[in-house]
């Protein structure tokens, strides 16, 4: 079988609830041993829950395990919106307008 590609960057939308706030949620999320930086950022909140963007970054990100930690803490992952995947840097086009 061959060696899959690594995955390196994950942005993710996450609805979780306002406990544990982001720097506690982020924290836990960078002690899995795939991490290496999070990037998170709230641009929605309700009466029980916060909608944030998640930026994880890592040579080789293990998702299932980031998941696992994600769902442990009652959030859930309402979609994967970008990742990057390979041995090389991509570089990015500026968005056409």
């Amino acid at each position: 079988m061959a060696e899959q590609a690594p995955v390196k960057i994950i942005n993710l939308d996450v609805l979780k609830p306002h406990k544990p706030n982001i720097i506690e949620f982020g924290k836990a999320i960078e002690t899995e041993k795939s991490v290496k930086a999070v990037n998170i950022s709230v641009y929605a909140i309700d009466e029980k829950t916060e909608s944030i963007k998640l930026v994880l970054e890592g040579t080789n990100l293990d998702f299932e395990s980031i998941k696992k930690i994600i769902d442990d803490f009652g959030a859930v992952v309402h979609s994967i919106d970008k990742a990057v995947i390979g041995k090389k840097e991509i570089i990015e086009f500026p968005e056409v307008k």
